[in-house]
């Protein structure tokens, strides 16, 4: 596996003998030009980038990214003191995930071993539910034979809730797999869940996304 890193040079010393020692192969830039230029020519696994790397605007770069087909899990270093609206921008343009500077080696290492569990559970490209059916690997999702249309965010909650289809998700976990954190005190969740709501139940007579109160939600099952 592969990780590169877009940081300067000292962060990178101690993050990457990190990632090393769980066998991951790391590439270091200093420059966020430098990265573009590394994503186009090479295909990695996990991106790390230092926010005060991106140029301006700040987190445009991420967009560019994504838009160019690069699929690696992008996880950006924070300044603990940024406000909630960078937290949200910065996951919107395109990262999967944040962590706050200072942190310790190990919560870079326990999150790239949970992307790697969700690799593994993404493994069968066809995951089937009711009339539900999503392609992992071209991201399409069809009801009823019917294509539905999903943001790679919407994608991602509905594939997490298939791939747990009767067993109730806790909002937590939600927050992990769709941002790379377990506390967010505003209605993100629900909203995504809303959205996703609109586009897989509306015009079906039995609704699929299933709300338990005060626990999470569920994607219907079989016996359901």
């Amino acid at each position: 596996m592969k990780a590169l890193f877009v940081m300067e040079p000292t962060l990178a010393r101690s993050m990457r003998a990190a990632l090393e020692e769980d066998g991951f192969l790391v590439d270091v830039v200093h420059k966020a030009s430098e990265a573009d230029s590394k994503l186009r020519a090479e295909s990695y696994d996990g991106v790390v980038v230092d926010h005060d790397r991106l140029g301006s605007p700040r987190f445009s770069r991420l967009r560019r990214w994504r838009r160019g087909g690069v699929k690696a899990h992008v996880l950006v270093l924070l300044p603990r003191e940024c406000d909630s609206i960078d937290k949200v921008k910065c996951l919107d343009d395109g990262a999967d995930g944040y962590l706050l500077r200072p942190f310790c080696a190990e919560e870079l290492r326990a999150r790239f071993r949970a992307w790697g569990r969700r690799e593994e559970t993404a493994s069968e490209p066809v995951i089937r539910a009711h009339d539900l059916e999503i392609d992992t690997s071209s991201r399409s999702a069809r009801r009823g034979g019917q294509l539905i249309e999903l943001t790679r965010r919407e994608f991602d909650l509905l594939r997490l809730l298939v791939q747990c289809q009767g067993r109730i998700v806790s909002r937590s976990t939600i927050l992990e797999a769709l941002y790379g954190q377990t506390e967010n005190h505003s209605n993100i969740v629900d909203v995504y869940i809303r959205y996703l709501r609109t586009k897989i139940d509306k015009g079906f007579d039995q609704p699929l996304i299933l709300t338990r109160r005060g626990q999470g939600y569920m994607l219907r099952g079989n016996g359901d």
